[in-house]
């Protein structure tokens, strides 16, 4: 996990300020779902939690499959794929991804997603960072890391712990590897 950076910098409108919002955000994201079988045979999922103060104390519904905005003209594939190495730390092998389609979350973006057969050790994390003005209204530009945590959790506590609406996503995962089992 990143330290945090503080730094001082001129006032300037917070991205929230006004009505509308100074940088567009995304209306899309992509991400990879990664599974493994435990040694029960029992499946298991990897999500990641937001870093972050504003997600610092939230623990259920607030985790998610690793990813990330995808920008216009962007393959949405290589959009996944990039994101889960950004977010991650390491580079996953593209060799056979699952499609799992599209879910729209509560706020309106659409996330598209994949899903991979692998293995990744948690204490291995190194995402990469962004900066906000922290604590509000202070002019303090703080660095925090994009993801803090990532954790395998078997579905029974993946469905309390994921957002409500990438759980569709199990749900396909389940019925593609029922379809093709291994």
């Amino acid at each position: 996990m990143s330290p945090v950076r503080r730094s001082r910098t001129p006032r300037v409108p917070h991205a929230r300020e006004g009505t509308r919002s100074i940088v567009a955000r995304s209306a899309h994201s992509a991400g990879i779902l990664l599974f493994r079988h435990s040694e029960d045979g029992g499946l298991q999922v990897l999500l990641v939690h937001p870093g972050g103060p504003v997600w610092a104390r939230r623990y259920e519904g607030a985790w998610s499959i690793p990813k990330g905005e995808l920008e216009p003209g962007d393959d949405a594939r290589a959009c996944a794929l990039r994101e889960f190495e950004e977010e991650l730390g390491v580079p996953l092998a593209a060799s056979q991804l699952l499609d799992l389609g599209s879910v729209r979350q509560r706020g309106g973006k659409v996330v598209r997603a994949w899903a991979a057969r692998g293995d990744f050790d948690p204490r291995t994390l190194r995402s990469n960072t962004f900066t906000m003005r922290w604590p509000p209204r202070t002019g303090e530009v703080v660095e925090f890391p994009e993801v803090d945590r990532a954790e395998w959790f078997d579905l029974g506590e993946v469905a309390r712990r994921i957002n409500a609406a990438q759980a569709a996503l199990l749900d396909r995962l389940v019925e593609q590897l029922s379809a093709f089992p291994s």
